[in-house]
This record gives C-alpha cells, structure tokens and sequence, in this order.
C-alpha cells in the first residue's frame, strides 16, 4: 500500500476534526480483545487448522496449559471462537474462529507482514 492509499484510508478512519478521547477508546478496545502476547497466536493456529486444546498447545511453543485455557475462556467470551463439544467418548472439545474473529484477519495479516520487514530490517542492518 502507497503512502497515498495509507492516508486516504486513514482519513476514512479517523474523524475529523480528530477526536483523540475517541481514538484512545478505540486503541484500549482492541489491545482489550488482542490481549496479551498469547491471543494472536492462538487465534492464528486455530485458523490454521489446530482445533484440539493439545494441538492448538502443541503448535505455539512456551504456551502453559493454564495460560492457554484461560485465554481460550476470554476468547470465548468475547465471540472470537466457538467452542463445540461432542458428547462422545471420550468427550472430545474442538475450538474454531467465528465469523468476528475473521473479521480481524486483515489486522493479523498486516501485523505478519510488519513483523516480517522489522526482522528483515534489523538482520540487514548488523
């Protein structure tokens, strides 16, 4: 995306006049539903195909089980995932993104691709 285009679309965005108390709000709304270090890796391995709690454990490495169940418990609640049990045996629990949770794809997408120019900046400049 240009220079031109990231303008543009920011001015769709932000209000205008700029209201900051709006946009702090906005900012404290979405770190809320990200969360901590964990809840976008989750949600990229669940994407990905891992829908068991030891898949999804297994794929994102130094992830406890505790932290990984709570925050599959916050993501529920917050309409990011599904949480479906079968009544089998044994009981068997899958998670998958929900509709919202997609809709927070292009974020994902775009942090991906930053942090892939900032690793590539930092290993040119040494």
């Amino acid at each position: 995306m240009s220079n031109e285009e990231l303008i543009r679309k920011s001015g769709e965005i932000l209000s205008d006049p700029r209201n900051q108390k709006e946009e702090i709000q906005a900012l404290q709304d979405t770190m809320y539903v990200m969360g901590g270090k964990w809840r976008l890796m989750i949600i990229n391995s669940i994407c990905n195909g891992n829908r068991r709690f030891r898949d999804i454990q297994r794929s994102i490495p130094g992830i406890t089980t505790r932290m990984l169940s709570r925050e599959l418990k916050d993501m529920e609640a917050n309409k990011l995932i599904k949480r479906t049990v079968t009544p089998s045996t044994p009981v068997l629990v899958e998670y998958s993104e929900t509709d919202y949770c997609l809709s927070f794809g292009a974020i994902i997408l775009e942090m991906i691709r930053w942090g892939k120019q900032h690793r590539e900046k930092i290993r040119m400049a040494d």
